[in-house]
């Protein structure tokens, strides 16, 4: 509608896609979109005309707050304007939105003294108000993924985000209502006790009429302008109407009908929450109205003829190896010219508008011009044709216009809306530590991190972490001095503390040491023997390879563009290509696998993808059959399941080079495989094959191409520690659109676990009903036998035989079952479109990097896909717990996900990347100290250094005690969490450029900088010289400094006793090696200046030796 009417405001009130009578909430985008739109409707928002409401039968037969409500709920503000801050707050309370540390998603803010940042309902970026007392001084809009402010405003629109408003009127009309409703409340009602308190709960917006005198339609918000419908909306109106009263019956059985314990649910009437047929149609009667449809209308009707019908689809031109699907298009575009019609062809985004264009190009279509809007189109010369950007699934021919869709010329499109990274930054400050995590101090050991605390060092206050060890002993390392922490990693069961000051942990390290040192000596020897062999030189095809990519069905993310290239800089080169491609499953490792194929067998040479199991290679093989149909290359397969007479056939195919590409299980491995001229090998999950299996793969790889998938997530640090010995790439960013996967958590309910499985049935689709141990199956079990007998499942785990196991997996895929009922083995690799609802038992037993794989097995398709979290309905689970579902719910918005939940299954990645033998390593020290040392130890044995690793050279953080206040003041920030990510960040700063950055950073986010944080960004900078002057410690107050050297070295002797004797009087070293630099440093701020001048100087001394020698 923007594109054909680009001056129109459009207004969406999307119904809520929680199902009628659910325990979970809408999603707060939709509520903070529904209500913007109803703000405008009732003119509390800015009016923008001429506009358009676009909503759906489902959203109109909701009953919506009275607009009176919504009148007096609206906050405006310009520049200048007097507000007291504490009613700005409690407004934004009362009204839906959440208070949080840092802004990300619609309907949050956050408060820092006189600053105020806000994400309202309606708008692309939120908002930063910076108050001077209680008077508006600015309005700066900010990108959430950064928190840097990008433009500047000069007035604020807030409406509410949730259509409950609580203030004391509304809950006390609620709880006078729900008693009227249900009678007297029991104390294990959870609802009545959250609104009692004043506090939102989950789902109480399905109790929207007792929060309200009476509600409202849709008709009366809009009493004028004309009404158009679908032809189908009666229809579905009265399968939403059906629906709704199944849903209120199932609730009032359940209530009769407990199972298990399950929380109660009170429903209210359906006709207090929805419309009925007859208030529907009174809605319509008397207004001017239309409807759209397909079908004739008698001549009795006033109609509107379009004359349109369906455009051609070019289906059977691509199914025939002989003929180019864009040889035909070129042929239909001059029919059509030559019967006048204008043609456009419709893409369905700009990258592939851009490649079809090219392609068209190639193909005789020369004068295509790409436009943004209808005008322009109908601007452009006659028989010119227009490319836009344009959603169109099919193309449409009326008398005068030829619209021909992407999708009629290269075959069904997946549009999916690309996702933005989100900054590293971010992802450091949101892998905070947490009360409770287990820690590694670089010195001392394995601890556990149990909080900040600010207490004084030399008579100022320091924040401190707060660290304990073995037998009760406690460590305070200063905020300053973070670097020397790091995360042990996620499984921390079973793990012990190390005694501090004790032997123990630095004979673990150094051992360690030795044992990395080693790995990377032949990781260094393996990567050059490689290149000292050659393979074929494989060059990126033209012409025909656009056309192939054009048959993917997705936009290509950044990082699948960056395999890909990454892939045929390797093919190239004319040594052997030994490349891992690691992202979980959907994020699009098949699709550069193929490209690369696809280059192998244009050259001349033939493929081998190998896969662990029948099911992932049935899998690729569909995928690989579709996608080369129509050109010249022969695609095989060999697995136990394969005749004797076609595996006969193809074997000799592969050795008469008549087959281009063959696709197996571990039979490929056998001895009486021949290749006349194998060129690519493509291992998929090569973790999963035996010794055996392995080794044969060894034999095969020594001269050929060779390209690793694997689905197991590895961490971005491990693929820089990397960088150069082992081809790693990683596609972290998934090409899901943010709504893909519906996440829910709540306490198990029997009625919304039974209405999600028969959802998916009725739509045609499988369902996943993932337990976290064996022995919770046969619950699971006898609740699907008793409470959904509709469905058929099967039931899978770990300990079944291996042949029964992929037997009950082959049947699920092949559709055999509606629910697969298991423990977490649901297959890495494995894709199955059609499944798109997951239900976890007692997820607060999971990992959040378990619950996120488990996630990523759904939503693989154009239908929208359900995830639902339960955990016990009466036992509240642990804060830990609680917090991982917290963030696995958030993730998707993130757009972080993937770099997120590495975090958590570092030892798992790990693992598989270096072997199994360095999992127990990595346990030693925990995942980011390991990571620490490899890298070291990889760049040192890269630059040929004897001995491999100089051990303790990067283990140190110099201690600097300026008797000054240094820290981050919980005035000044006072989100702990956000704090401690903040000191994280601080550690990593590597020059004065990003610490001024920094600093203007925390003046955008909080405010002007305290004394505090501006003696902290000096030291930050003292740090970094002190490093690089090997200055171990320094000591500072109102008679000067002193300085202590790492190891008792100086790098430039002879330059240190020319600055003493330059400094006669006031610097002198002492029998203990000690430099004492005396000076008359009262203030603070003369001590920090002084102490730069002096370490920087130290350190230029330091340079000066090392650049000579």
């Amino acid at each position: 509608m923007s594109f054909f009417a680009p001056g129109t405001h459009i207004l969406k009130l999307p119904a809520w896609d929680s199902l009628p009578y659910d325990r979970v909430s809408p999603n707060p985008e939709i509520c903070a979109t529904r209500m913007n739109t109803l703000a405008r409707l009732v003119g509390q928002a800015p009016p923008k005309a001429p506009s358009v409401l676009l909503t759906t039968v489902n959203a109109t037969l909701q009953r919506l707050p009275p607009r009176s409500s919504i009148e007096g709920a609206v906050f405006q503000a310009g520049l200048g304007a007097v507000i007291e801050i504490e009613g700005l707050l409690q407004f934004l309370v009362r009204n839906g939105y959440s208070r949080t540390g840092t802004v990300m998603e619609p309907g949050e803010f956050a408060t820092r003294g006189g600053i105020v940042d806000i994400f309202p309902a309606g708008v692309e970026t939120p908002v930063r108000l910076d108050f001077f007392g209680d008077t508006l001084e600015s309005v700066r809009l900010f990108d959430p993924l950064t928190q840097i402010t990008i433009g500047e405003g000069k007035t604020v629109d807030l409406v509410p985000v949730s259509e409950v408003q609580l203030t004391e009127e509304t809950t006390a009309r609620f709880r006078q209502g729900y008693r009227d409703l249900f009678g007297a409340v029991t104390d294990d009602d959870p609802l009545y006790a959250a609104i009692r308190e004043g506090s939102r709960h989950a789902g109480m917006e399905h109790w929207l009429p007792l929060f309200h005198d009476g509600l409202e339609t849709l008709f009366d918000y809009v009493d004028e302008g004309v009404i158009t419908l679908d032809h189908q909306s009666v229809v579905v109106r009265d399968e939403r109407l059906e629906q709704i009263e199944d849903y209120y019956e199932a609730r009032v059985e359940a209530q009769k009908n407990p199972y298990d314990g399950a929380p109660q649910y009170k429903p209210v009437p359906t006709e207090t929450m929805f419309l009925d047929a007859k208030t529907w149609d009174s809605g319509l009667t008397g207004r001017p109205g239309g409807m759209f449809t397909p079908f004739a209308a008698p001549e009795s009707a006033q109609t509107i003829e379009f004359a349109g019908r369906q455009g051609r689809n070019f289906a059977a031109e691509r199914a025939q190896a002989d003929i180019n699907v864009f040889d035909a298009v070129r042929d239909h575009v001059a029919a059509q010219r030559n019967a006048d019609r204008r043609v456009v062809f419709a893409a369905f985004s700009r990258g592939s508008a851009e490649r079809m264009a090219l392609l068209l190009d190639d193909h005789g279509i020369d004068d295509v011009r790409q436009v943004d809007h209808w005008p322009a189109v109908m601007a452009l010369p006659a028989g010119v044709p227009a490319m836009v950007v344009l959603g169109f699934e099919q193309g449409v021919e009326t008398a005068d216009l030829a619209i021909i869709s992407e999708q009629d010329v290269l075959g069904d499109r997946l549009a999916r809306r690309r996702r933005g990274k989100r900054a590293e930054d971010f992802i450091t400050e949101q892998s905070q530590l947490a009360d409770g995590d287990l820690v590694v101090h670089v010195e001392h050991g394995i601890g556990r991190y149990v909080g900040l605390q600010t207490i004084e060092v030399g008579g100022a206050p320091h924040d401190c972490l707060e660290i304990h060890y073995d037998g009760n002993a406690k460590l305070f390392l200063p905020a300053v001095n973070i670097e020397l922490l790091s995360r042990y990693g996620s499984e921390d069961a079973g793990v012990n503390l190390d005694r501090l000051g004790g032997a123990a942990w630095q004979a673990r390290k150094a051992k360690l040491k030795q044992h990395i040192r080693d790995m990377a000596d032949q990781l260094i020897k393996v990567a050059a023997e490689r290149v000292l062999r050659s393979a074929p030189t494989i060059e990126k095809p033209d012409g025909l390879y656009e056309e192939f990519c054009a048959r993917f069905p997705y936009d290509e993310t950044e990082d699948q563009m960056g395999a890909i290239e990454d892939i045929f800089n390797d093919l190239q080169k004319g040594t052997p290509m030994d490349r891992l491609v690691c992202g979980d499953v959907g994020f699009g490792k098949t699709e550069v696998a193929l490209r690369g194929a696809f280059a192998a067998v244009m050259t001349g040479g033939q493929v081998a993808i190998v896969a662990p199991t029948t099911l992932l290679r049935r899998q690729h093989f569909q995928t690989f059959k579709e996608r080369f149909a129509g050109l010249p290359v022969k695609v095989r397969q060999l697995s136990r399941l394969v005749g004797t007479a076609e595996a006969a056939a193809t074997r000799e195919g592969l050795t008469d080079g008549q087959i281009d590409i063959v696709i197996g299980t571990h039979a490929l491995l056998g001895k009486k495989i021949a290749f006349r001229n194998l060129t690519l090998l493509v291992i998929d999950e090569e973790q999963h094959f035996g010794v055996a299996h392995k080794e044969r793969l060894k034999q095969l790889r020594s001269d050929v191409h060779v390209l690793t998938l694997t689905a197991t997530p590895i961490p971005r640090t491990l693929q820089m520690a990397f960088s150069g010995v082992k081809e790693l790439s990683l596609i972290a960013t998934p090409p899901v659109d943010r709504l893909a996967v519906r996440t829910f958590v709540m306490p198990f309910d029997p009625v919304v676990t039974r209405e999600a499985l028969l959802r998916e049935h009725h739509r045609g689709g499988q369902s996943f009903y993932v337990c976290p141990r064996i022995l919770d199956l046969p619950d699971v079990e006898r609740f699907l036998t008793e409470r959904v007998p509709e469905v058929k499942f099967a039931t899978a785990h770990g300990r079944m035989a291996p042949r029964q196991l992929e037997d009950v997996m082959s049947a699920f895929y092949d559709g055999a079952y509606d629910v697969l009922l298991s423990t977490t083995i649901i297959e890495s690799g494995l894709d199955i479109p059609t499944a798109n609802t997951l239900i976890v038992h007692r997820a607060d037993r999971f990992g959040l990097s378990q619950l996120y794989q488990l996630r990523g097995r759904i939503g693989r398709s154009k239908i929208r896909a359900y995830a639902y979290f339960t955990l016990p309905p009466k036992r509240l689970p642990t804060e830990a717990a609680d917090k991982r579902l917290k963030v696995l719910q958030s993730l998707d918005t993130l757009g972080a996900g993937f770099s997120l939940a590495s975090h958590d299954l570092d030892l798992r990645g790990a693992g598989n990347l270096l072997g199994e033998e360095q999992s127990g390593h990595i346990r030693e020290v925990g995942f980011e100290l390991y990571n620490q040392m490899l890298e070291e130890a990889l760049a040192t044995a890269r630059s040929g250094a004897a001995g491999g690793l100089n051990t303790g050279e990067q283990d140190w953080s110099p201690q600097i005690n300026l008797g000054t206040a240094v820290m981050i003041p919980d005035h000044y920030v006072a989100d702990l969490s956000v704090r401690l990510g903040l000191y994280r960040r601080l550690a990593h700063l590597q020059d004065e450029g990003e610490i001024d950055a920094f600093a203007a950073e925390l003046i955008d986010r909080f405010g002007a900088l305290p004394e505090e944080v501006e003696n902290l960004l000096a030291i930050i900078g003292i740090k970094r010289l002190c490093r690089a002057a090997n200055v171990a410690k320094i000591d500072a107050g109102p008679g000067g400094a002193s300085v202590v050297f790492r190891n008792d070295t100086f790098a430039n002797p002879a330059g240190l006793v020319e600055f003493i004797n330059d400094n006669k009087g006031s610097a002198k070293l002492r029998p203990d090696h000690k430099l004492v630099f005396q000076r008359q440093w009262d203030e603070a701020e003369r001590r920090l200046k002084g102490v730069d001048y002096l370490v920087r100087h130290l350190a230029k001394l330091a340079q000066s030796t090392s650049a000579v020698s």
